[in-house]
């Protein structure tokens, strides 16, 4: 069993997945694998990640859909896909650019393991000394107004709860994802609101401030979805 399997949607990243970057840190990290879920892309995304997981089949697989459903369909295929193998104690999903680099799984794992009653290890963008986050200041004002509404609409207090970097205990992934999410790109909000729900029985989660992000181009997050997020908010809500 592997100490780690993250999981890692794409969606049409044939020119712009870093497969050097996948390669250095499994090499480094044995004990680590990744399941990569193609998400419906309509290039050679398909393509690339049956060669990588032909060249290393004991650390990389592959989940393949049909057609796009978004991240939350495509993190939650993964997650599910991931924890039915038993393949790995520990089950995390990361962004297919990097913007967090790798190397940061394991200050993650070791927030993890240092309490027991944790179940979710939360990567978190905060400026501070000594880390290397580089965020512009007009999502850095996003994030900080979105926190903001999450806490007033669903009560929830995160700094950054949107982070896309993130570990489970295997042991709460099928209930935490077991039902579909209402909204393609806050589910990382329902994740949570999961957990509250659950109270004791599956854990707590702590926040990480990381010691290294940075802000990749090619966002597929659109204005439209911006000005959708109270509405998200209240859908979540609803849902409660």
């Amino acid at each position: 069993m592997r100490e780690v399997c993250l999981v890692v949607p794409c969606f049409d990243e044939a020119k712009r997945l870093p497969r050097a970057a996948f390669a250095t840190f499994l090499d480094v990290h044995p004990a680590f694998a990744i399941c990569f879920v193609d998400d419906g892309s309509r290039d050679g995304t398909r393509a690339l990640l049956d060669t990588m997981c032909a060249e290393r089949p004991e650390q990389i697989s592959v989940t393949a859909l049909p057609v796009n459903g978004g991240k939350a369909a495509a993190v939650r295929a993964g997650m599910l896909a991931v924890a039915s193998q038993r393949v790995a104690r520990v089950i995390g999903y990361w962004d297919a650019d990097l913007s967090t680099p790798l190397d940061e799984a394991e200050r993650l794992l070791a927030a993890l393991d240092a309490d027991p009653a944790c179940a979710v290890a939360l990567g978190s963008r905060v400026k501070r000394a000594g880390a290397a986050v580089e965020r512009r200041l007009v999502r850095h004002l996003l994030g900080r107004l979105f926190a903001t509404l999450a806490t007033l609409t669903v009560g929830l207090s995160v700094y950054d709860s949107q982070c896309g970097a993130k570990l489970f205990r295997a042991s709460v992934v099928p209930r935490l994802f077991e039902a579909p999410f209402t909204t393609r790109w806050l589910f990382d909000l329902e994740l949570l609101v999961r957990l509250q729900q659950a109270g004791a029985s599956l854990g707590t989660a702590v926040e990480v401030p990381l010691g290294a992000w940075r802000e990749v181009g090619g966002s597929k997050l659109k204005i439209r979805d911006m000005l959708a997020v109270p509405f998200l908010l209240l859908q979540i809500r609803r849902r409660r």
